[in-house]
């Protein structure tokens, strides 16, 4: 079903796994599945433990991607997977920004790290900064 030679229609609404794949938030409709029925995403507020719950223009979803939290705001639904500019066209982010981590110290590089360089390490090991 073509309009004005644009290609296909994009539907009233969609699938919530099938919408994060289109705007490239996960890799594959599979892994956004998982991580809907862990019930990590949130549709307005609400929690969301189906991946086929319907999303429309309009709705907002909050999900963990990485070690980041993304807030975004859906534009527009999509026919197709598309490439990453027009992925981007279908949502606003409005993720709050994170700070930078924090730089590893490490050692200068001088040849293998001495005892300082490593007791510097181990006080910088992110197991214990979660």
């Amino acid at each position: 079903m073509a309009t004005g030679g644009q290609g296909p229609a994009a539907p009233a609404a969609m699938r919530a796994d099938k919408w994060l794949w289109h705007a490239r938030f996960f890799k594959t409709r599979g892994l956004a599945a998982r991580v809907i029925s862990a019930g990590h995403l949130r549709l307005n507020a609400d929690k969301v433990h189906k991946p086929a719950q319907n999303v429309r223009p309009g709705d907002v979803l909050t999900f963990p991607q990485g070690r980041r939290i993304r807030v975004v705001r859906i534009l527009a639904l999509s026919a197709r997977r598309g490439p990453a500019p027009e992925a981007r066209a279908l949502y606003d982010d409005m993720s709050p920004d994170t700070p930078p981590a924090p730089k590893n110290p490490g050692f200068d590089s001088r040849g293998r790290p001495g005892g300082k360089d490593r007791r510097r390490a181990q006080a910088f090991d992110r197991s214990r900064l979660d």
